[in-house]
């Protein structure tokens, strides 16, 4: 099954309490799915099953009245098409885990 990069952007309102546990929510989804690499922003690399639950959920979490999502597929050949200029470089996803 083919991999593709995705790019998941997401702003939440985050005026009251209800807000603040949806921005948490949301992170929390999006950190099971990939890495951060700015504040509301994480790279993920999946798989098309993966993509749709991953929208899902985020879909089911936000209030569409309030908050927004933004998923920007990169496609199969991401490592051309992602430049990091300063710092914190990413990790590379698909390496080993050294603990």
């Amino acid at each position: 099954m083919d991999l593709i990069l995705v790019l998941v952007t997401y702003d939440v309102s985050t005026m009251d309490a209800e807000g603040q546990r949806r921005l948490r929510n949301v992170s929390k989804i999006c950190q099971n799915y990939g890495q951060r690499v700015q504040n509301s922003v994480f790279e993920c690399i999946v798989d098309a099953t993966q993509f749709a639950v991953l929208k899902m959920k985020l879909a089911d979490e936000i209030d569409q009245n309030q908050d927004s999502l933004r998923f920007y597929q990169l496609g199969n050949n991401y490592k051309n098409k992602v430049e990091h200029i300063g710092v914190k470089e990413s990790l590379d996803l698909e390496g080993p885990l050294i603990l």
